[in-house]
C-alpha cells in the first residue's frame, strides 16, 4: 500500500467512529427541513453547499421564524466562523499545497474532521503526504451526511404533518450545549446572549437581535478569556 493510500485510509479510520452522533444529526435535520416545507431539492441541496450541521439547523430555525435573509446569511457566516481557525491552524501543514487542494481539504473541514487530523498532523509532520488524512477524515464526513440527510428527506415525506416535529430544532440544539452547561463561564455566555436576544425580540427590528446577541455572546467570552489569561 503506497503512502497516499495508507495516509487515506488513516484518516478514514480516524473519524468513522464519530459519525456515530453525525447520522441522527444528519436524519433529523432533513427530517425537519421537509416538515418545514422545503422541498427535497433544496433540503438536500443545503447539506450538499453549506456542510455544516450546526449551520444548517440555525438556518432552519431561521427560516421558520421568518428572518430576513441578511440576518440569516450573517448568523450562517457566524456560526461558521470557527472554521477561520481552523484553517489558520492548517496552514501550517498545508501552506505548501496547490490552490486546487486547498479549495478541496477547506470545503470538508469540519469539526469531527479538524479533531483527528489535527492530532495525525502533529505526529506526522515529515509525512509529504499527510494532506491525505483530512481528505479522507473529510470526505467520510461528507458522505456520511449526505446520505444521513437523504434519509431525514425520506422520513420527512412520510411523516404526517400533524406531529409538528419543527420542535425538535430547539432541543437539537440543547442537545449541542448540554456539555457547555460544565463550565461556569459557558453558563454566563449563554446567559448573557439568551437576555440580549430576549429584550431585543420586539425592540430590534429586521430580526436582528440574532445577530445582536451573538455579537454581545462573542464579545463577553472574550472578556472572560482575557480575564483568564491575565490572571494566569
Amino acid at each position: 500500500m503506497n503512502n497516499r493510500l495508507k495516509t487515506l485510509t488513516k484518516g478514514i479510520a480516524d473519524v468513522s467512529p464519530l459519525m456515530v452522533p453525525v447520522v441522527p444529526f444528519g436524519i433529523i435535520f432533513g427530517v425537519i427541513g421537509m416538515e418545514l416545507g422545503l422541498s427535497a431539492p433544496m433540503t438536500f441541496g443545503m447539506s450538499v453547499i453549506i456542510f455544516g450541521g450546526a449551520s444548517q439547523i440555525v438556518l432552519l430555525q431561521l427560516f421558520s421564524g421568518g428572518a430576513s435573509s441578511l440576518v440569516a446569511i450573517t448568523s450562517v457566516g457566524a456560526v461558521n466562523s470557527r472554521h477561520l481557525l481552523y484553517g489558520a491552524v492548517f496552514s501550517e501543514y498545508l501552506s505548501h499545497l496547490k490552490l486546487i487542494w486547498k479549495i478541496i481539504l477547506s470545503y470538508v473541514l469540519i469539526d469531527q474532521a479538524f479533531a483527528v487530523s489535527n492530532t495525525y498532523f502533529k505526529k506526522n509532520k515529515e509525512n509529504e503526504f499527510k494532506h491525505y488524512h483530512l481528505l479522507g477524515a473529510g470526505f467520510t464526513c461528507w458522505i456520511v451526511w449526505q446520505i444521513s440527510t437523504i434519509l431525514g428527506i425520506v422520513l420527512g415525506s412520510v411523516i404526517p404533518e400533524e406531529l409538528g416535529l419543527s420542535f425538535a430544532i430547539s432541543l437539537t440544539f440543547l442537545a449541542l450545549l448540554i456539555n457547555d452547561f460544565r463550565k461556569l463561564k459557558n453558563v454566563i455566555v449563554m446567559l448573557v446572549s439568551g437576555i440580549v436576544a430576549t429584550i431585543g425580540y420586539n425592540t430590534i427590528p429586521f430580526q436582528a437581535y440574532i445577530i445582536v446577541a451573538a455579537l454581545s455572546a462573542l464579545l463577553i467570552a472574550t472578556l472572560l478569556t482575557l480575564i483568564r489569561v491575565k490572571k494566569k
